[in-house]
C-alpha cells in the first residue's frame, strides 16, 4: 500500500525547520490489512467507473490513512433539514461537531492538513520525458510508481480519446500529445489500453493537426525529446538575461513564474539540446505527424496552434519580434564572434538557475519550473550533485489518490492551514478542539520564513522574504502576499486565546516582520500582487508568448491578495495600534480604494485564483467588512449582496463553472447544480456584508444546502474543482470541501442564529 509520510527528510536533503510540512508518498508492499487493501481497490474501481462524469478524485487514500492514525470516535448521525423546516441551533451545532471531528482527524502530526493540489494534465508528462532522456526512469520509479502513473493517465483520458489541459476541460493538443508520448515512454504500445485507448488518442492527435499543432511549451518538450525540431520553435534566446536592468525588456521584471520557466528553457534552447534519438523517438516521429517527418515545414510549423489550445492568440507585435529573432538574431548569434555572446548568456542563465535551486533547497517555484531546472542542471553536467539533489526532491511533488499518481503544482500546506484555523475559530468551540488548534499554531509558528534569500538576492531578481509565509512550507522560501496576510491574521487571532489551550503566541518582532513584507509588496494603485512588487507596465503583457494563458508574463494586483493583506493589516492595527500606524492606515485606505475601483458593474469581484466570481466576491466583501463597512454604510457591499442573490439557485445553493474564468462571464454548473464550497463562499459573503439584518432568508436557504450535503463521516462531498490560475487552468484544492462549509456554518451559528 501507499503511505503518506509527513515531516520526514531524505538522503542529501536540507531543511531550515526539520522538514515541517513536508509530504511525500512511499509504497510499502507489506503495509495494510487485506480489508484495507480491498477498500483501496474498491475506491479505485468506483473512481474508474465514474471517471467521465466525476473527474475529481476524493483524496480517499490519504483520508483512509489519516483517519486510521487519528481516530475521532463515533460520529453521530447526520442532520437533515427539510425545505419547510426551520433551521435550529441544535441542528447546526451537531453538523459543526461532526465536521470538526472529521477535520481534526485529517490533521497531520506536524499540525498541517495534507491534501491534493493538482488538476493540470501537462504537469506530469515533462517529468516522464526528462527521466527518459537522462536514463533515470527505472532508477527513480519502481514498478508500482509506473503502474500508478499509467493508471492516472488512462483515468484522465476523455471519451473522445484526447486529454484535457486540466481535468475538467475539453481535449487539447497540449494535453493529448504530451500524455500519449508519456504513455509510450512508460511502455504502452500504440494499440494498448482498454477500448484501444492509445489508438483513439493517436487518432485524436492526428485529426487535430499532429505535433506541429502543439502550443509553444509543448513544442519545447518534444524538441528536447527529439520528436520535433528546434527550428519549428519560436526562439528563446538566453541573451535576454544579459539585458541591463534599466531596459524595459529585462527579464527580471517578469512574473516569477514566467521568469523561472523561461530561464531554464532559454538555457536548454541556447544549447539546442536534444536527447538520444532512440527507436521509440523515431517511432513517435512516425506516429504523430500527418506527413513524413522529413517533409515537415518547420518554418511554417512555428506558428501553427490547434484551435482547441489557442486561448491567447499572439498579437502582431509579438509575431514581428519572433520573426526578427528567428531570421536575424539567431543566425548572427550562431557565428563567431557573436557566438561568444551566446556562451556568456548561457552562463548567466544557468547561474540564475543554480541560485534558485539552492535558495529553494531544490524545490523550485513550482512543478513546471522544477522539471525545467532539473533538466537544465543535467544538461549542464549529467553527473552533478545538483542533479541528484533535484531527483531527491521529486517526491515532494507526487500525490497518490484513487485515480493514480499525479504531479502537483506544489504543496498548499500553509494556505490550507490558515483557512482551516479560521474555520475552527469561527465555530466558537475552541475548548473542545484545543489540541487541533495547538498543533496548527505550532505549524504556523514553525513555518514562518525567518531569513531573506541568501547572498545578493536583489541581483538575482528576488524580493525580501523574512517574515512571510509561503504557500507550502518554509523550505520552499517564496513569500506570498495573501498567505502572509492570512498567516498574520490567524497568528494574531490565536495570540488572543489562552496559551494553556493553543500554546505560546508568536513573538512580537515576528508580527512586525510580517507587516513589513506585506507593506513592501503594495503597488502604487493600492492593490497587492502575489509574490513580488509589480515591476512592469500592463502593456508588456502583449509579449505573452504562452498561447494557453492570459496575463502570465508580468506581476499584477489581485483581489485575493489585496483582501488578505488588508485583513491581516487591519487586525494587526487593532492589537498593535502604535506600530507603523501612519503607513498601515495609508496602505489600508489605498487598498480599499483599489478594491472598490475593481468591483464589477454587477457587484461582483473577479477572482484570479479561484472560480471565480463567488471566490473573488468573498474576498472583496471580506476586506470591506474587516475595515468596518456594512450593508447600511457601504454601497459596494449592497451591490455584492444583490449580485450573489441574483445567482442563488432554486435549491438555495450556488454553483459556478470553471467556464466563468475562461470566458469572464458567470456560468452556472451544468444542470444548475450547487457546489458546497461555492455555496459556503456565498453564505460567508452575505453574512459578512450584513445581509442577515436585511433579510436572512437567502442565508438560511444556503445553510440548508450545506447541512443536507454533509456525509456519513462528517465530511462534505468532493464536487467540481474550485481553483484556477491565469484564467485558463483549473486546480483541485481537495481540502476546500473540509473547510469552507464548516466555516460558513460556524459563522451562521454565531452571527445569525445567536447574534
Amino acid at each position: 500500500m501507499w503511505k503518506l509520510k509527513i515531516a520526514e527528510g531524505g538522503k542529501g536533503l536540507v531543511s531550515v525547520n526539520n522538514f515541517i510540512g513536508r509530504e511525500h508518498w512511499e509504497f510499502d508492499p507489506d503495509a495494510g490489512t487485506l480489508e484495507e487493501r480491498a477498500e483501496v481497490e474498491r475506491a479505485r474501481e468506483e473512481y474508474k467507473k465514474n471517471r467521465f462524469t466525476k473527474k475529481q478524485s476524493s483524496d480517499l487514500l490519504m483520508r483512509m490513512q489519516l483517519r486510521k492514525e487519528n481516530p475521532c470516535g463515533a460520529i453521530p448521525p447526520a442532520v437533515k433539514v427539510q425545505e419547510t423546516e426551520e433551521i435550529t441551533e441544535e441542528a447546526v451545532t451537531i453538523t459543526l461537531r461532526r465536521a470538526l471531528s472529521s477535520l481534526s482527524s485529517l490533521q497531520a502530526h506536524d499540525g498541517h492538513w495534507p491534501a491534493e493540489f493538482g488538476g493540470p494534465l501537462f504537469y506530469l508528462p515533462p517529468l516522464v520525458f526528462a527521466l527518459y532522456i537522462t536514463g533515470d526512469l527505472s532508477h527513480i520509479w519502481s514498478s508500482e510508481h509506473r503502474k500508478e502513473i499509467i493508471r492516472y493517465f488512462y483515468n484522465t483520458q476523455n471519451e473522445d480519446g484526447g486529454w484535457s489541459f486540466h481535468i475538467v476541460s475539453r481535449s487539447t493538443m497540449f494535453g493529448s500529445a504530451l500524455c500519449y508520448i508519456a504513455l509510450r515512454i512508460l511502455g504502452e504500445g500504440p494499440e494498448d489500453g482498454e477500448d484501444m485507448a492509445m489508438a483513439r488518442a493517436r487518432k485524436w492527435i492526428l485529426d487535430h493537426g499532429g505535433l506541429v499543432a502543439m502550443p509553444s511549451w509543448g513544442k519545447f518538450w518534444v524538441s528536447v525529446l527529439g520528436a520535433y525540431e528546434w527550428s519549428g520553435c519560436h526562439p528563446l534566446p538566453p541573451e535576454f538575461w544579459l539585458i541591463p536592468k534599466s531596459v524595459p525588456l529585462n527579464p527580471g521584471i517578469m512574473l516569477c513564474y514566467s521568469r523561472l520557466v523561461y530561464m531554464p528553457m532559454s538555457y536548454i534552447y541556447g544549447k539546442r539540446f536534444v536527447g538520444p534519438i532512440t527507436e521509440l523517438v523515431l517511432s513517435i516521429r512516425e506516429e504523430l505527424y500527418n506527413e513524413p517527418y522529413s517533409l515537415v515545414n518547420w518554418n511554417k510549423a512555428r506558428d501553427i496552434i490547434a484551435k482547441e489550445d489557442l486561448y491567447y492568440p499572439h498579437p502582431l507585435i509579438q509575431d514581428l519580434l519572433w520573426g526578427f529573432l528567428y531570421r536575424v538574431a539567431e543566425p548572427f548569434l550562431a557565428r563567431w564572434p557573436f557566438s561568444m555572446l551566446r556562451e556568456r548568456a548561457l552562463k548567466a542563465a544557468i547561474g540564475h538557475v543554480r541560485y534558485e535551486d539552492e535558495t529553494s533547497r531544490y524545490l523550485c517555484l513550482g512543478c513546471v519550473e522544477k522539471v525545467l531546472c532539473m533538466m537544465a542542471r543535467w544538461v549542464e553536467d549529467p553527473n552533478s550533485e545538483a542533479y541528484k539533489l533535484h531527483l531527491a526532491r521529486l517526491p515532494d511533488y507526487y500525490w497518490v489518490a484513487e485515480d493514480g499518481l499525479k504531479f502537483q503544482s506544489l504543496g498548499c500546506q500553509t494556505w490550507i492551514a490558515v483557512f482551516a484555523i479560521q474555520a475552527i475559530l469561527a465555530c466558537n468551540l475552541n475548548e473542545d478542539y484545543g489540541p487541533t488548534l495547538r498543533k496548527a499554531h505550532d505549524f504556523m509558528k514553525t513555518s514562518q520564513v525567518k531569513e531573506n534569500p541568501s547572498g545578493d538576492f536583489r541581483a538575482m531578481f528576488r524580493h525580501i522574504s523574512k517574515g512571510s509565509w509561503t504557500f507550502s512550507m518554509e523550505d520552499y522560501g517564496w513569500q506570498v502576499s495573501d498567505v502572509t496576510g492570512e498567516g498574520l491574521k490567524v497568528t494574531l487571532l490565536l495570540s488572543q486565546i489562552s496559551a494553556d489551550l493553543v500554546g505560546e503566541k508568536l513573538e512580537t518582532e515576528r508580527f512586525y516582520d510580517a507587516v513589513n513584507i506585506i507593506l513592501s509588496l503594495q503597488s502604487s494603485n493600492g492593490g497587492f500582487p502575489a509574490w513580488e512588487p509589480r515591476r512592469a507596465s500592463p502593456w508588456m503583457q502583449k509579449f505573452n508568448p504562452t498561447e494557453v494563458f492570459e496575463d502570465p508574463l508580468f506581476e499584477r494586483e489581485y483581489i485575493e491578495c489585496t483582501s488578505s493583506a488588508v485583513q491581516g493589516l487591519a487586525l494587526f492595527r487593532k492589537f498593535y495600534p502604535e506600530h507603523r500606524r501612519k503607513e498601515i492606515d495609508s496602505g489600508i485606505s489605498k487598498a480599499i480604494q483599489f478594491i472598490e475601483n475593481i468591483q464589477q458593474l454587477d457587484g461582483s469581484w473577479y477572482g484570479d485564483w479561484g472560480i471565480c466570481y463567488t471566490y473573488g466576491t468573498w474576498f472583496g466583501v471580506g476586506a470591506l467588512a474587516a475595515c468596518g463597512r456594512n450593508y447600511q454604510n457601504c454601497p459596494a457591499l449592497r451591490k455584492a449582496c444583490e449580485f450573489l442573490l441574483s445567482k442563488q439557485l432554486p435549491n438555495g445553493g450556488w454553483g459556478e463553472s470553471y467556464l466563468s474564468s475562461h470566458n469572464k462571464v458567470w456560468t452556472n454548473l451544468e444542470g444548475n447544480r450547487a457546489n458546497v464550497v461555492q455555496t459556503a463562499w456565498a453564505v460567508l459573503s452575505l453574512i459578512e456584508a450584513g445581509q442577515a439584518k436585511i433579510d436572512p432568508t437567502p442565508i438560511h436557504r444556503g445553510v440548508r444546502v450545506l447541512i443536507n450535503s454533509q456525509m456519513k463521516d462528517g465530511d462534505f462531498p468532493q464536487e467540481e474543482i474550485t481553483g484556477m490560475f491565469f484564467r485558463y487552468c483549473g486546480l483541485n484544492y481537495a481540502a476546500y470541501r473540509d473547510i469552507f462549509p464548516l466555516w460558513a456554518l460556524g459563522e451562521y451559528r454565531n452571527r445569525v442564529l445567536l447574534p
